[in-house]
């Protein structure tokens, strides 16, 4: 009965119509081309308004596509060879999704005729490969519609941001903190806000920290005293610097990261996977994983600007203008603040996959499958699915760009894209320039220590700056036929060198 049921699907090709055939690869050729088209146009959009970053992170997007892509493919040559691969009966009735499973021996009876001949079992069905492929489409399909959700979260925040930063410019905001007024550290806004009785203790600091990040997470005076203490340690005092701008620009750099998926997600993917078998439990723990890490992780961005200001507070009591907090990575953990960025990385491709999985598992089994017994189940998948986008891209992203500007090194967003292209260009034209010179004079060296026999002294070559002078022992014939450049150039330009050396950048 099997091999007559292959053969007529071998042979269902040939009993349908031609215009059939063409009219199905027509509409996958025009699917494909126009969803192609809509991503050349938004990279090209994005080129046009300098979104590099964003185009980045597009590339990243498209090249995780490609990868499913070859992964379903991949099951799609090898559909017909995998259910022909045995394994010991032993091992195919442990870690089941489902406590029964009565249909079990009918399915690999139909199967895997070969498999029960050496009293062995299919590893897995023709079917379950097929089921496969659509999980890795639902995979793809909700890992865009995850990114494009959280990068849109976080842009509707800049925008409120956006007011804040043109408020700064206004004689309002330069009149409440001009630098002649002294005021102590407890009555300022921030420390109105952040400076009260449970900041001193780490057991009541956690959970205020835990609750802020729901209500208000980042206020109109977190934004200015944190502004405020970023142009202090990087720029002059009174600068015009746009800080949305270049919270913008790190949320672009940050969002870039987070929408990728590397191997370690892979892995954890894999073992989401795995526990989602019956002996785990996995429906009482596993769909809050997700939501716990991301709320660990809001509680540390919202205790470490309290914390801040507790470190101000503690080296002066009376402050001149405005409370001033001191960027430093201490704050951070193991003083790592890319380490919170991986962790948000990781949440969110999780939680993306969380859903792909529930929405799979629904469509292929139904609601009243093994995978959510009961009705309980199914409102904690979709909400906490739902929650840890909206709070990561509305809140946590968002903030952990505000935050992470406090590190002791600036990141490489405080530049324009073209201005940072500009200066890494500059950077390694300098060291091009640096290490030709040090071959240059160690050459001159070795040649000037060997002896030397001629007829004519050697000429001796010296190089400053960017110029090249010929001496040689004869008397010169003419003064101007010497090229030379001063010291000054060369301490001209070693001042640049230092300059440059002067920024630290953080690669985040």
């Amino acid at each position: 009965m099997g091999e007559e049921e292959e053969e007529e699907e071998k042979r269902a090709i040939l009993h349908t119509p031609t215009w059939a055939l063409a009219a199905i690869c027509l509409i996958l050729i025009a699917v494909s081309i126009l969803i192609e088209h809509s991503i050349h146009l938004l990279a090209k959009y994005l080129n046009k308004k300098r979104r590099r970053s964003l185009l980045k992170a597009l590339g990243n997007i498209k090249s995780e596509l490609m990868l499913m892509g070859f992964i379903s493919l991949f099951l799609t040559v090898t559909e017909e060879h995998i259910p022909h691969i045995c394994i010991e009966k032993s091992l195919a009735f442990h870690f089941l999704p489902c406590k029964n499973n009565d249909s079990h021996d009918e399915i690999h009876t139909e199967e895997s005729s070969k498999c029960e001949e050496q009293d062995k079992m299919s590893l897995i069905t023709r079917d379950g490969v097929q089921q496969i492929q659509l999980l890795i489409f639902s995979v793809a399909f909700f890992h865009i519609i995850s990114s494009f959700l959280t990068f849109s979260l976080g842009m509707a925040k800049m925008k409120r941001w956006e007011l804040w930063e043109a408020e700064t410019r206004t004689f309002e905001y330069k009149f409440s903190n001009d630098p002649r007024r002294f005021q102590f550290t407890h009555q300022t806004s921030f420390g109105k806000r952040h400076l009260k009785f449970w900041s001193e203790y780490r057991f009541l600091r956690l959970p205020a920290s835990f609750f802020r990040q729901f209500f208000q997470s980042v206020s109109k005076v977190d934004y200015f005293i944190l502004r405020h203490g970023f142009i202090m340690a990087h720029f002059e005092e009174g600068s015009d610097f746009d800080f949305q701008k270049n919270l913008q620009r790190a949320l672009d750099k940050d969002f870039g990261v987070v929408v990728g998926i590397r191997l370690w997600t892979w892995m954890f993917a894999v073992l989401f996977i795995f526990f989602n078998a019956d002996e785990f439990y996995n429906d009482l723990w596993l769909p809050f994983v997700p939501l716990v890490m991301l709320l660990v992780v809001g509680t540390k961005l919202q205790g470490m600007i309290t914390k801040m200001g507790l470190d101000t507070k503690d080296k002066s009591l009376v402050v001149r203008g405005t409370l001033l907090v001191r960027p430093s990575d201490h704050f951070f953990w193991f003083g790592k603040p890319k380490l919170l960025l991986h962790l948000m990385h990781f949440i969110l491709f999780q939680n993306s996959f969380q859903v792909a999985f529930f929405t799979w598992s629904s469509y292929e089994f139904g609601l009243k499958s093994c995978f959510h017994p009961k009705r309980i189940d199914i409102a904690i998948r979709v909400v906490t699915g739902v929650v840890v986008h909206i709070l990561c891209g509305y809140v946590t992203l968002p903030l952990y760009a505000l935050v992470t500007q406090m590190g002791t090194s600036m990141r490489k967003s405080v530049f324009p894209e073209g201005v940072e292209d500009g200066l890494k260009k500059w950077r390694m034209k300098a060291k091009k320039n640096v290490a030709r010179r040090s071959a240059t004079n160690s050459a001159l060296t070795s040649l000037n220590a060997s002896p030397q026999t001629s007829l004519h002294p050697l000429p001796s070559f010296t190089t400053r700056g960017r110029s090249l002078s010929l001496k040689t022992d004869d008397p010169p014939i003419d003064d101007g036929g010497i090229v030379e450049v001063g010291s000054d150039v060369v301490r001209e330009e070693d001042r640049d060198h230092k300059r440059l050396g002067s920024f630290e950048f953080r690669k985040l």
